[in-house]
């Protein structure tokens, strides 16, 4: 019982314990990947960090949409732009390294970079996912 629980309260445990679960029974631990949101000025900029996150094997897919507008805050006045939304569909555990990375390329004082938990799926796609973003 005390292994059990040291297992769950460890992240680097629980992620190993949840690997092999995965891997045992064939089914997707939901959290396991993510989609990271990143705003971006414009289509030329979004291309390009897009690009940059792929080139370094960030993601698995990177998808650009179009032009958006957007309402905010900044600096005690509300703005209004457009933007241009990547969505990255990546491993949970490159978030940290992904988030590092688009803020040491992007343009943004501030960049947006948010992501959510993905937790279900076609298995399929969810394998390739797996396959396509190298753990390390």
């Amino acid at each position: 019982e005390v292994l059990a629980l040291l297992v769950l309260l460890h992240p680097l445990l629980r992620g190993l314990a949840l690997q092999l679960h995965s891997a045992v029974t064939g089914s997707y631990v939901p959290g396991t990947h993510s989609v990271v949101f990143v705003t971006c000025l414009n289509e030329h900029i979004a291309r390009d960090i897009a690009r940059a996150i792929m080139d370094k094997r960030l993601a698995a897919c990177v998808s650009i949409l179009p032009k958006s507008s957007a309402l905010y805050f900044w600096k005690g006045e509300l703005e209004e732009s457009t933007e241009i939304l990547l969505l990255v569909k990546t491993r949970t555990s490159k978030i940290g390294e992904l988030s590092n990375y688009v803020r040491s390329i992007h343009p943004f004082e501030i960049p947006e970079i948010i992501s959510l938990p993905i937790d279900q799926g076609n298995p399929a796609y969810l394998r390739w996912m797996e396959e396509s973003v190298p753990r390390h």
